[in-house]
């Protein structure tokens, strides 16, 4: 993004398409994770286990249940809050406040993407 307006720059993110969300949804990894793949963050999937830095529920650990492309949320297992309906519903997590702490590596391709590195 060639603007320094802030909001030029919150459009250009709103209205980005998919496959650029897709860079967006990236975390750091841990330091191990670090020097054993070589790589500083990786995407989020469904089944990576996580840890909150930022927030209510920071320090808390959790697998990752659903990742939201469209908003840039990651929506993590037990993290919910209570509505004041009563209702429970679940904490979305912007991936910048979430730190992998254990990959899945369920998927073939996120396999391929990480013996590249090494």
């Amino acid at each position: 993004m060639s603007t320094k307006n802030p909001g030029k720059q919150r459009k250009a993110l709103f209205n980005a398409p998919l496959h650029k969300k897709q860079k967006l949804v990236h975390a750091h990894l841990t330091k191990e994770l670090r020097k054993q793949y070589r790589k500083r963050n990786l995407g989020i999937r469904k089944g990576d286990e996580v840890k909150i830095l930022r927030g209510d529920f920071k320090g808390k650990n959790g697998k990752v249940t659903r990742v939201a492309l469209k908003d840039v949320s990651i929506y993590v297992d037990g993290m919910k809050r209570k509505k004041t309906t009563g209702e429970d519903v679940e904490v979305a997590f912007h991936p910048s406040n979430i730190m992998i702490t254990n990959l899945s590596m369920d998927d073939a391709k996120r396999k391929k993407i990480i013996q590249k590195v090494k």
